[in-house]
């Protein structure tokens, strides 16, 4: 008796997924052996279908890309232009993967940006 049963991809008594069939027209499992004629289910029709997520609109917060660059946390570095303190960072992964990161410092007061590789 089996204890699965309704899907023709999988074994009937152990679940596992069963693979194409042989050329002895039987299906066989590979994990416990179950033999399965192909003529009981050579009428069955198998279908799938892939359901994606609907798209969201993005919902535009008006800044420009200027202001966005001075967003994120504000450091006590002094900018090497203007000569005052306060510069936002941002890091990025400018070379592979097994070097460090390259952090961007941007001044909240000129938006002078430099950089420092780490």
């Amino acid at each position: 008796m089996s204890c699965f049963g309704g899907d023709p991809n999988f074994c009937p008594e152990c679940g596992n997924v069963l693979p194409l069939p042989g050329a002895p027209d039987t299906i066989t499992c590979p994990r416990c052996a179950f033999i399965i004629p192909v003529r009981e289910i050579a009428n069955q029709v198998i279908t799938s279908s892939v359901v994606f997520n609907p798209l969201e609109p993005m919902v535009s917060t008006g800044e420009s890309e200027e202001d966005s660059e001075l967003k994120g946390p504000v450091i006590d570095r002094r900018c090497s232009r203007c000569n005052k303190e306060g510069m936002v960072y941002h890091t990025r992964q400018m070379r592979s993967a097994d070097e460090g990161q390259t952090v961007f410092f941007t001044c909240i007061h000129c938006r002078y940006q430099e950089k420092e590789d780490s």
